[in-house]
C-alpha cells in the first residue's frame, strides 16, 4: 500500500508519541521532531507506510538513545493478556464455531496498538468484536486454504496481541511458524516477546529479519523470504502488516481491525470494522 498525504500528519503524532515515552527531555522532542519532519519531505509517496516508520523509529533510537522505549509496555501488555487467557479459551470451547471465534480473539488482540492509539480497552474489545461479523468475511475461503495447507505461516504484529495469536494458533491444527520483527520497533512483537506470550509452546518461531513495523520484503532475511513464496498458507495480522504485503502476487488472509480512515478507504470498509479478507 502506498503512502497517502494523510500519513505525514500521523507520523508526526507517532514521532512525538514514542518520542515522549522514550525521554521526557523537551529539547531532545524537537530536536525529533524537526530531524523527522526534515525527513518527511523526501519521502516518496510510493513508499509503502511500514518504510517510512522504519525510518522514523530508526530516528527516535538514534536521537533519545533508547532502543526500545516500549519495553516495559510490551511487557505489561503479554502480562495483561495472559491473565485473559483461561477465559478466552473457554470462550473459543463454549462456541458453536471455535475456528471462527478464535479469528475474532485474535483479531481483537490487534487494538493493541501503539502506533495509532494509546488508548484501548481490551476487555471491551473482545466483548465487541465476539458480537460484531466479520465485514470482509473469507470464512469460506480461509477454512478451504486450512484445509488444504501442509503448514502455515503466521506474521505478527503487536507483542500483547501474541497471547490472542497463541489462542487462534491452537485452532489452526497445523504446524505453524510464527513470524517477529527483527529488532524492537514501536511495540511489535520481537522473539522474546513471543516466548513471553508462550507461542513456542504452540509454533516454531523465526524473525523476518526486519527492522520496520510491518512486514517489506527488501528488508527481510532470507530464510523468512524463502518461506513466505513457498508457504502453503500464510496468515497477516495487523494494519502494518496489511500495509507492507497488500500489494505481493501471492495468496494472503490478512486479519485485521482497521484503526485508521485511510487503510479503512483503501480496503473499502470503516474505521473499527474487522476483517478476514483473503488476497486473490
Amino acid at each position: 500500500m502506498k503512502t497517502y498525504l494523510d500519513c505525514l500528519p500521523c507520523f508526526l503524532q507517532q514521532t512525538l508519541r514514542a518520542g515522549r515515552i522514550a525521554t521526557d527531555d523537551e529539547k531532545i522532542l524537537k530536536q525529533l521532531l524537526d530531524d523527522v519532519g526534515m525527513m518527511l519531505k523526501d519521502i516518496p509517496l510510493d513508499n509503502t507506510p511500514p518504510e517510512t516508520g522504519m525510518l522514523i523509529y530508526q530516528k527516535i533510537s538514534q536521537i533519545t538513545g533508547n532502543k526500545d522505549p516500549y519495553k516495559v509496555i510490551k511487557k505489561e501488555n503479554i502480562d495483561n493478556a495472559l491473565s485473559l487467557y483461561p477465559e478466552m479459551e473457554k470462550l473459543v470451547d463454549r462456541s458453536n464455531d471455535k475456528l471462527l471465534t478464535a479469528i475474532k480473539l485474535a483479531i481483537a488482540g490487534n487494538v493493541i496498538d501503539f502506533g495509532v492509539n494509546r488508548e484501548f480497552d481490551i476487555e471491551k474489545e473482545i466483548s465487541e468484536t465476539l458480537r460484531n461479523e466479520l465485514v470482509l468475511k473469507d470464512y469460506e475461503d480461509f477454512k478451504e486454504a486450512l484445509d488444504k495447507a501442509k503448514g502455515i505461516l503466521y506474521i505478527g504484529d503487536n507483542a500483547g496481541e501474541a497471547v490472542f495469536d497463541k489462542i487462534l494458533i491452537e485452532q489452526l491444527k497445523k504446524p505453524v511458524v510464527y513470524v517477529v520483527r527483527g529488532r524492537p520497533v514501536i511495540n511489535d512483537v520481537t522473539f522474546q516477546d513471543a516466548v513471553s506470550a508462550g507461542i513456542d509452546k504452540v509454533a516454531r518461531v523465526i524473525s523476518s529479519g526486519t527492522p520496520a513495523p510491518g512486514t517489506i520484503l527488501k528488508t527481510c532475511n532470507l530464510d523468512f523470504i524463502k518461506l513466505f513464496k513457498s508457504a502453503n498458507m500464510v496468515i497477516s495480522k495487523g494494519q502494518g502488516n496489511y500495509e507492507g504485503l497488500s500489494g505481493e502476487d501471492r495468496s494472503i488472509s490478512f486479519l485485521l481491525k482497521v484503526k485508521c480512515h485511510v487503510i479503512a478507504r483503501n480496503i473499502g470498509v470503516k474505521v473499527g470494522d474487522i476483517i478476514l479478507r483473503n488476497s486473490r
